[in-house]
């Protein structure tokens, strides 16, 4: 099969397509995928920059990828929930740049119905990401004032309807196009971030969801009310800074699981969620397709394509 492979670590020019064996089921809870579309996450980056290797260390060669969408081609003994011709959508936590992957049966959860399998990739990471900064970290209730930071962004889109669809007033921080993209997920107020101050224009914050980190964070505690919280998927906080403001801050790994990813996935099958997709690219461009994530400014997801013909 098809996949995307690098030997060790470095720049995108480390990626490569190459041949290797189809996957087979080694434990009963295995499910064997037939990939049609992959998810590329910022973390994806990281790991082969090597940038992870005390947190995940990996084997080289290395597939990378960590979310799919496709079609049941084989189980496991123990399998109880798929049977082969569903189309699913997985957390892989690797391998997914691949014609095939193996994936836990407790990490695949059945396709919703009207989404395109480019759109299913996009939404794993982003929905669990979303719960657990908003609602399992942030206990968000109704009528709360929420900043999201980069509300156009793949993480950013989900958390601004996520926390729409659960009654909070939405700020979003945008720019370009992405002004436009984040008012139609809903928000209540979308901030140009190039062409106005946020903290001119904000506060009386109750969370602030950070997905930008660096010199932006730290100007974002003036803008929270004394006891709320800031929560990063990016940088660890300020400490002394929290003091000062008399607020939380807090780094937030995302907990992704079958749980985490109820509350979103209703949302997308009611439609009060709907993925964005940014761009496309086919498998063998893999290195560019990571190299258009890494340039920033991308809203919405970016997505790998496999197609073995």
């Amino acid at each position: 099969m098809k996949a995307i492979q690098y030997k060790d670590y470095g720049s995108s020019d480390v990626i490569e397509l190459v041949e290797v064996p189809v996957p087979s089921i080694q434990n009963k809870n295995d499910v064997l995928i037939e990939v049609k579309a992959a998810g590329i996450n910022p973390i994806d980056i990281k790991i082969r920059k090597g940038f992870m290797k005390a947190a995940r260390p990996v084997e080289m060669p290395f597939i990378p990828g960590g979310e799919a969408s496709g079609i049941v081609v084989a189980v496991g003994d123990g399998v109880s929930t798929f049977k082969v011709g569903d189309e699913v959508l997985a957390l892989t936590k690797t391998s997914a740049y691949a014609a095939y992957v193996t994936a836990d049966e407790n990490s695949v959860l059945l396709k919703p119905q009207g989404l395109t399998f480019e759109e299913a990739a996009s939404v794993f990471v982003n929905i669990g990401t979303a719960q657990s900064v908003l609602f399992t970290a942030g206990k968000l209730e109704k009528g709360q004032r929420v900043l999201i930071q980069g509300g156009a962004g793949a993480v950013g889109g989900a958390m601004v309807q996520m926390a729409k669809a659960a009654g909070a007033y939405v700020i979003a921080t945008a720019s370009g196009q992405g002004v436009e993209l984040a008012k139609s997920f809903g928000a209540d107020e979308v901030i140009d971030y190039k062409l106005q101050k946020v903290t001119s224009l904000v506060k009386d914050i109750d969370l602030v969801a950070d997905n930008a980190g660096g010199e932006t964070q730290q100007n974002l505690f003036p803008v929270l009310k004394p006891g709320g919280k800031l929560l990063s998927i990016v940088i660890p906080p300020s400490q002394a800074l929290a003091e000062q403001y008399k607020v939380t801050a807090a780094f937030v790994a995302s907990n992704i699981t079958s749980e985490t990813l109820k509350n979103g996935i209703e949302l997308l099958k009611t439609g009060k969620l709907k993925p964005v997709v940014s761009r496309v690219f086919a498998l063998k461009e893999a290195a560019a397709a990571q190299d258009f994530l890494t340039a920033g400014g991308v809203n919405g997801k970016v997505i790998l394509t496999v197609n073995e013909d």
